[in-house]
């Protein structure tokens, strides 16, 4: 393999952040990027976490709670204070299926406001803050990589989740039009759509006979996907192997969405 071929999968003298990272998609991340030379900081809204992971990494972490955009500012300043910029950001941080009132995954005629409000603030506002903070410090570069993490619920319409359907889309459209809009200065916006995924987010639900089957029968694969599965993904998006590839929304679902 040539040495041209090599550089195209590293990401050498990088500098990336990944939100959401103390656990899941976003750790198993941070150590795939990490390993292929990447400069990465862990941002979470459990330090304790982005800490452990930073540390087994040898990157940094910093508390974020992304539904707040002086959070997000900091975590972008952050990255450029601790590593001179920023090259990659992989927007990963969301809320998933739970039963509290805050994050109520339920019809539109059940779900509260405050779910709305909650749901909409982290996955797609979170989203939106990364992508205006981190902008201008990748021009200053020469360009870079955002890699957004939405669901198979932003293509194809999944019963009882509609707060988290509706912000999942949106990142899919916010997707596009960054890249449309920036692709001329050469920052690349793609967007992954995860099927179900083995993560702390559904690990406790996927105990449940029901929802298994439920998850599993949906995909033609027949089980559920590995967090590596979808990190890996992601990896590959922030590379220059990757370089033509803008404003792609990529299931990464097992089949659900080819069903």
């Amino acid at each position: 393999m040539s040495k041209r071929t090599l550089e195209l999968f590293t990401l050498s003298n990088k500098v990336a952040i990944i939100t959401g990272g103390g656990s899941g998609q976003g750790k198993v991340a941070a150590e795939l990027f990490a390993a292929q030379g990447a400069k990465v900081i862990v941002a979470d809204i459990n330090l304790d976490a982005a800490l452990a992971v930073a540390t087994a990494v040898g990157g940094a972490a910093i508390r974020t709670d992304v539904a707040t955009e002086a959070d997000v500012k900091a975590m972008v300043d952050f990255a450029c204070e601790t590593f001179g910029g920023i090259d990659i950001l992989f927007n990963n941080a969301g809320v998933g299926f739970s039963a509290s009132p805050r994050y109520k995954m339920a019809s539109i005629t059940e779900t509260p406001e405050e779910a709305w409000d909650a749901i909409l603030d982290i996955n797609l506002k979170g989203v939106a803050m990364g992508c205006k903070h981190a902008i201008p410090k990748m021009l200053e570069r020469g360009g870079g990589a955002i890699i957004n993490n939405a669901s198979i619920n932003a293509i194809a319409g999944v019963h009882g989740a509609d707060a988290y359907t509706a912000s999942k889309g949106g990142i899919v459209s916010l997707t596009r039009v960054l890249a449309a809009d920036w692709g001329a200065r050469n920052i690349r916006v793609n967007c992954i759509c995860p099927g179900p995924v083995e993560t702390p987010m559904i690990s406790s639900l996927l105990t449940e006979a029901d929802f298994n089957t439920a998850m599993t029968s949906a995909v033609p694969m027949g089980r559920v996907g590995a967090a590596e599965e979808i990190a890996a993904v992601a990896l590959f998006l922030a590379t220059p192997a990757a370089g033509y590839i803008n404003g792609a929304i990529l299931p990464v679902d097992g089949g659900w969405s080819a069903r």
